[in-house]
């Protein structure tokens, strides 16, 4: 039966079959993976789970490993529980039921030039019929007490079977007929399964679609495949499944890996070039009446040397028509709010407008009252907007921000609604920008100015490893605040089994009674807020009538109305409370100098960037800071979580253990920031080789002028293929 091919032509199995290979047809590729021979339409639909849809697809989900069973052993040779692999004769067999217990048994006895043996199967009753006399047959497995006990098998000399129960249909490409011993000889490959598709499977499809590896596209240049020693495409794809030895495995991998990893570099450089090229940017003069530089003169504090090369960067990029999409991340307390605000003042001092947008209420009603506190007297009109503001009151901000009366807006979402336009938006701020979707962000980013578009600063508070800044941040300029501003103080910190809670409640009780404030954050509790608020509600209560009755206990949680939010925090900020239960909304942006101590319960709940955070909360005034972690680590996972946090305060390194610990994928969130589920690349493993391939594509385009260049061969074209916009759920795009 005709399949349909990319392009809407029909090819027929035995048109695949004839295509030549001394011309590369990639099309080929894209034929569904009912073209292979034994896949219907329930296992294609099983194979989808795992994401192959294509003989490309198949062709590009590599093994996770390889298991080398080069050598056929004699059966007098083996030992006991010494995995091996036998050819043997079958003389007989039979399958029994094990008694009093639901498995079937299948034994038979099985001869070679050494002498004879028992081969023993669990729950393959089918097979019995199947080992008649004299049957040649493949065995991998270990020998014990009752025999040699099977795990894969192959028969020989006739219509094989796949393991499962069904016959293996012959293949049904060029040079893909599976050899005997593909499964159970030499070096095999063990490729990522799914439910309904068993690695057996898997391999039989590899081997059939290795036949069209020469219609592979070639989207490294044959400059850079020689600089670097490379193979080409086909011998890659080839060796990855089914590789000579060892070494060629991981030669192949290491190229597929490079290829990968080039190609969403420049899927990025492509969208990057392609967003300056579009609407341009108001250009600032950072000169303008010298306004941001006699406000900068009154702060109270120094700069450190990162937030002044922050600002220079800042201002570089702002004076240009080309828009600006920069990431600013930085340590907790690293000072980023006061940067941010000196490129919104540059909008306003050249007659245009700036907005902060943050994920939540309590977040942005924290970053007005930081915005006020560091303008003082000299402040311009400002105001905050969001959802919980009254009718009027909105349609009156709305008013003066069409007007262009307002310059300076915070605010969460409510800033992207349909009816909020700007008379003139210069500067937008994201904060905490991997909160937000693409669409969102894309959102604001639509507010400029008619015909143009906004300078974007995107902020993190979560530092941010090198392998995640040139993938899920690949086309944003970055800049870092690695240094502290003077006076933060390190915190010290602990992981507090239950039986000593009693003493770390002592301590707490101490430094209140020296006048100092502390946090009491609940844990998550599953992924509802609402659960969570009644954790800390219940908690407060708690607290307020055991251990920490002589004291105030004051309470906040995002459920909260936002006047009660207001009241709660304004109450801390103040000292009117000494204890603050909270739940996770006070992560980040909140800002009071005399907490000292911050207790974490359920501290294991919590991702690692998300415990640095919280830790941040104190260590900003003159005096010595302390966190205290409750926990039940009952997983390896969390207690390395544990161990880092208690052992290392620099943000930046918790970063690259975070990594470490859990893949970038969880990290970010793959479909939030649209990275890709790289098949042959690895991170944070292959960092030096993205490095490398990011150094290298600067060197394309440095020589090509343009990755486009004919001379370059299909290398966008394929890298838009696999990366482009229609395949991800794009980065600021």
């Amino acid at each position: 039966m005709p399949r349909a091919v990319g392009g809407g032509a029909e090819l027929s199995r035995e048109e695949l079959l004839e295509a030549p290979v001394h011309w590369s047809r990639p099309s080929l590729l894209e034929a569904p993976i009912t073209a292979l021979r034994g896949v219907g339409p329930k296992l294609s639909q099983a194979a989808a789970g795992l994401g192959l849809e294509t003989v490309g697809d198949v062709l590009r989900h590599l093994p996770r490993e390889h298991r080398d069973a080069a050598e056929v052993s004699l059966l007098g040779d083996l030992r006991i529980g010494e995995e091996a692999t036998v050819l043997v004769e079958v003389r007989h067999a039979h399958s029994f039921r094990a008694r009093g217990r639901r498995l079937t048994i299948v034994e038979a006895v099985i001869v070679d030039a050494s002498g004879v043996g028992k081969a023993v199967w669990f729950n393959r009753a089918w097979l019995a019929d199947r080992l008649t006399p004299g049957t040649r047959v493949l065995l991998r497995g270990k020998l014990d007490k009752r025999g040699f006990t099977v795990s894969q098998h192959e028969l020989l000399g006739e219509e094989a079977e796949d393991g499962e129960g069904g016959p293996r249909a012959a293949a049904g490409f060029p040079g893909a007929v599976a050899p005997p011993g593909l499964h159970t000889t030499g070096i095999v490959p063990i490729h990522p399964a799914g439910e309904g598709v068993n690695a057996q499977r898997l391999r039989e499809w590899a081997w059939q679609a290795a036949g069209l590896a020469p219609h592979a596209p070639e989207p490294l240049p044959a400059s850079l495949r020689a600089r670097m020693r490379l193979p080409g495409a086909a011998d890659a794809l080839v060796g990855a499944h089914f590789p000579e030895s060892a070494a060629r495995a991981a030669e192949a991998r290491r190229r597929l890996a490079f290829e990968e990893l080039l190609l969403y570099q420049a899927s990025l450089a492509s969208r990057r070039a392609a967003r300056r090229s579009a609407k341009p940017a108001p250009r600032l003069d950072t000169g303008a009446g010298g306004a941001v530089e006699r406000w900068l003169a009154t702060l109270p504090f120094e700069f450190t040397s990162d937030q002044r090369n922050a600002i220079s960067e800042i201002d570089a990029d702002l004076s240009q028509e080309q828009p600006m999409q920069r990431l600013l991340m930085g340590e907790v307390g690293s000072g980023k709010t006061v940067v941010a605000l000196e490129a919104m003042l540059r909008a306003v001092e050249n007659g245009h407008q700036a907005a902060l947008m943050a994920p939540t209420e309590t977040l942005a009603e924290q970053h007005l009252r930081t915005l006020q506190s560091l303008l003082a007297e000299t402040a311009p009109p400002m105001a905050l907007l969001t959802s919980a503001l009254g009718r009027a009151r909105r349609s009156e901000l709305l008013g003066h921000l069409a007007s262009g009366q307002m310059g300076l807006v915070v605010g969460t979402h409510a800033l992207i609604e349909d009816d909020v336009r700007f008379a003139s938006l210069a500067v937008a701020v994201i904060d905490e920008q991997h909160r937000f979707g693409v669409r969102q962000r894309a959102a604001l980013d639509a507010k400029g100015p008619e015909g143009r578009a906004p300078h974007v600063l995107h902020m993190s508070a979560t530092p941010i490893p090198r392998t995640l800044s040139l993938t899920a941040y690949g086309d944003l300029d970055a800049t870092a605040l690695h240094e502290l501003p003077a006076g933060r103080r390190p915190v010290r910190t602990w992981a507090v089994a239950e039986d000593r809670r009693a003493g770390a409640y002592d301590f707490l009780r101490e430094r209140l009674r020296e006048g100092r404030q502390a946090y009491v954050v609940c844990p998550l509790v599953n992924e509802s807020v609402e659960l969570e608020s009644r954790a800390a509600e219940a908690e407060a209560k708690r607290l307020a009538a055991t251990e920490l009755r002589e004291f105030e206990v004051g309470l906040v949680h995002g459920q909260m109305p936002s006047e009660r939010k207001l009241e709660a925090m304004g109450r801390f900020t103040a000292g009117g409370t000494d204890v603050l239960v909270a739940t996770s909304v006070i992560e980040v942006g909140i800002d009071v100098p005399n907490a000292t101590v911050i207790v974490i319960e359920g501290a294991e709940r919590y991702g690692l960037s998300q415990l640095h955070q919280l830790r941040g909360r104190v260590g900003r005034g003159e005096h010595e800071s302390s966190c205290i972690l409750f926990s039940d680590a009952g997983s390896e996972a969390a207690g390395a979580r544990l161990e880092a946090i208690v052992g290392e305060s620099d943000g930046f390194r918790l970063a690259e253990i975070d990594l470490s610990l859990r893949g970038e994928g969880e990290v970010l969130g793959t479909r939030q920031h649209g990275l890709p589920r790289f098949r042959a690349a690895s991170l944070p493993e292959d960092a030096l080789l993205l490095v490398e391939a990011r150094s290298r594509l600067t060197e394309l385009l440095r020589s090509h002028g343009s990755l486009d260049d004919p001379g370059l061969g299909p290398l966008m074209s394929e890298a838009r293929r696999r990366f482009g916009d229609e395949r991800r759920d794009g980065i600021a795009a």
